[in-house]
């Protein structure tokens, strides 16, 4: 499993892995946050078009565990000081075929889930690389049976394109109706196929944006398309996402370099 590190000037310390290759279909990554520098980071929550479930705990604050919503919009969240989070970051198929649940009422919230939730302790928590074997072999067992080709094959054309394939696209090379596809995707996960995509496309977008590249890639009409969407999902425009002044944007600082 391929492990990224990174530091960032604010005291965030984040370290993240791939999953193995049997949870690929339904995890993005797991990773972990620490932040060292003894004072609250206020910070500015991106969509990336995951589901999170988020173990933590800290000095001032009991060990919980929360699950994530997809989200749609920025919205202001607090890390506290000396807090520890290990998570895992789900992606869509893992809602049905790993957690066996609907998440539409989940939409830019989240839930309390009880402290034992899949075993996992808060001693756990200090020991990043046993915290992934437990919660990967946890994962492993859960796994549902006969999953369906066409949404394996549509995640997998949605991810594998970075959100830029068309609904009329996706659903013809998956022979899958888009009407029916926008039913399960409403019903599942609260949003539409198209919706679920544009996420897919700003979060990509911002890998280019961390490296200064301000301008309209991966299918954008022009500039103002450009500008317009990335000011929907971030509530700045492009320049201000590239400053990102003391890691208000947390999500951006902690990108890996591609």
């Amino acid at each position: 499993m391929q492990s990224i590190n990174n530091r960032t000037e604010s005291g965030i310390e984040l370290e993240m892995i791939e999953p193995t290759p049997q949870l690929a279909d339904f995890v993005e990554s797991l990773w972990m946050l620490k932040n060292t520098s003894g004072a609250t980071h206020e910070t500015i929550g991106l969509p990336d078009g995951r589901f999170d479930i988020i173990f933590s705990y800290s000095p001032t604050e009991p060990y919980n565990v929360m699950q994530m919503g997809l989200g749609t919009e920025p919205g202001p969240h607090t890390i506290p000081p000396n807090i520890v989070m290990c998570a895992v970051s789900f992606k869509l198929l893992a809602i049905e075929y790993l957690l066996d649940m609907k998440a539409g009422s989940l939409l830019n919230t989240a839930h309390p889930l009880p402290n034992d939730f899949w075993g996992i302790r808060q001693s756990d928590l200090d020991d990043f690389e046993l915290f992934c074997q437990r919660i990967s072999a946890k994962m492993l067992s859960l796994i549902k049976p006969g999953i369906d080709s066409r949404k394996q094959k549509l995640f997998d054309l949605i991810y594998s394109s970075n959100g830029s394939l068309a609904v009329k696209e996706l659903a013809d090379r998956v022979y899958w109706s888009s009407r029916q596809i926008n039913r399960y995707f409403n019903e599942y996960f609260g949003i539409s196929l198209k919706a679920y995509c544009n996420i897919v496309r700003f979060k990509t977008a911002l890998y280019d944006i961390k490296k200064g590249n301000l301008f309209p890639g991966l299918d954008y009409a022009d500039q103002a398309h450009f500008i317009k969407e990335i000011k929907k999902f971030s509530g700045v425009v492009p320049k201000e996402l590239f400053r990102n002044p003391n890691d208000r944007f947390i999500l951006l600082s902690a990108l890996p370099e591609q």
